[in-house]
């Protein structure tokens, strides 16, 4: 389902929602129970507890959006670190350079055909990518070389070898981190029933239409928010997720 589709369905279903239940507060509960004299302590309660509430989603948004920026960062790291070992072992013997550069188009077709499916869905990650990359390091680790040029063509594609291992791990790091954990969800879920439903229904004096439309108004929009830390979990799937251009754009140069 389309991102903003999903997104207006689950902001209008917690709006009516919410605006069911301040009518029926209202209407049921009508306005003689004294909440109108309440309304200077329930302000101040409101306060505290949407305050914490408006830190807690903050801090979580933030963290996923940073997640999502460091995931892709990660995926080009790797990617022009792949390129960049395979262009260092073009100075290496004839030999090595056609396997290297064999291995790397391998590699890369191996992320974004087949890894990166598992890293939206969840799934288990085949291990071919990480038997190419050995070979990849095995075949520059046992190339002859001769003179200082070509030591230092070595040691340069060995060293961009471990940045795309390095960049390898945090990218499946990141897939496999499970994004928001069930006890921030139980915090996110129950202060926002609070904060949306429970405590402006504790506030009266305002007319029912007023009253009706603030907690809709509320409701939904403290929904958009969990929908968004929803989409954000996961970098490589949902609304925000990494495309793998960055290994498409190296099987580019390297074909």
């Amino acid at each position: 389902m389309n991102i903003f589709v999903a997104g207006g369905l689950w902001v209008a279903g917690a709006a009516l929602a919410g605006g069911g239940i301040a009518y029926l507060v209202r209407r049921l509960g009508g306005d003689g129970e004294g909440r109108a004299a309440n309304n200077d302590a329930a302000g101040q309660v409101f306060t505290i507890v949407g305050g914490l509430h408006a830190v807690l989603v903050a801090f979580v948004l933030i963290s996923l959006y940073d997640s999502v920026n460091a995931a892709g960062q990660d995926a080009r790291t790797e990617a022009d670190s792949l390129v960049a070992a395979t262009w260092a072992a073009d100075a290496l013997p004839a030999d090595t350079k056609d396997r290297v550069h064999q291995l790397a188009v391998a590699y890369a077709r191996t992320v974004e055909d087949q890894e990166w499916p598992r890293l939206a869905d969840g799934g288990e990650v085949p291990a071919t990518g990480w038997r190419q990359l050995d070979e990849m390091r095995q075949a520059v680790a046992a190339a002859p070389v001769d003179g200082d040029w070509q030591i230092d063509r070595k040691t340069e594609a060995s060293n961009q070898l471990w940045a795309v291992y390095q960049a390898r791990q945090q990218r499946l790091a990141d897939s496999a981190g499970g994004g928001v954990s069930a006890v921030v969800w139980f915090a996110l879920v129950l202060g926002s029933l609070i904060t949306a439903i429970l405590l402006p229904n504790l506030f009266g004096g305002t007319r029912l239409a007023a009253h009706v439309v603030i907690v809709s108004t509320l409701a939904g929009t403290i929904t958009l928010l969990l929908f968004a830390i929803h989409e954000l979990q996961n970098p490589f799937s949902g609304g925000a997720r990494v495309p793998p251009e960055a290994f498409t754009s190296a099987l580019e140069r390297l074909v």
